[in-house]
């Protein structure tokens, strides 16, 4: 399968990082936020995610990858706060595909609304 086949053209400007992996935890792609976030490290794309994560991180992985879970959280990081949402995409079968990474800058201080 191509990956423009599974990746909206909305994603590339997307003001948030949008990378996608596959069951193996391989890169398969990195939307123009992503690639600026991770220009440190190169084009990942075709590289392990395990490559560039601690232990305890690729754990996490690995879980999520096997469970079909998702996984959020914020970190503060160069005087942004962010948010993070690791969560699974599926194949038409409903087989997990990989993994999307969503991060994204929030305020430090953000509104918190309770809807019912």
């Amino acid at each position: 399968m191509e990956i423009r086949e599974i990746i909206p053209q909305w994603a590339e400007g997307l003001d948030c990082a949008v990378t996608v992996c596959d069951t193996e935890a391989t890169v398969i792609y990195m939307n123009r936020r992503s690639r600026e976030t991770f220009a440190r490290y190169g084009d990942v794309t075709g590289h392990s995610l395990y490559e560039y994560h601690p232990p305890k991180a690729a754990a996490t992985i690995r879980r999520l990858l096997a469970e079909g879970a998702s996984n959020t959280y914020s970190i503060s990081k160069n005087g942004q706060k962010k948010v993070i949402h690791q969560t699974p995409w599926r194949r038409e079968d409903g087989s997990v595909g990989g993994l999307v990474e969503i991060s994204m800058v929030v305020p430090e201080e953000m509104p918190h609304y309770v809807r019912e």
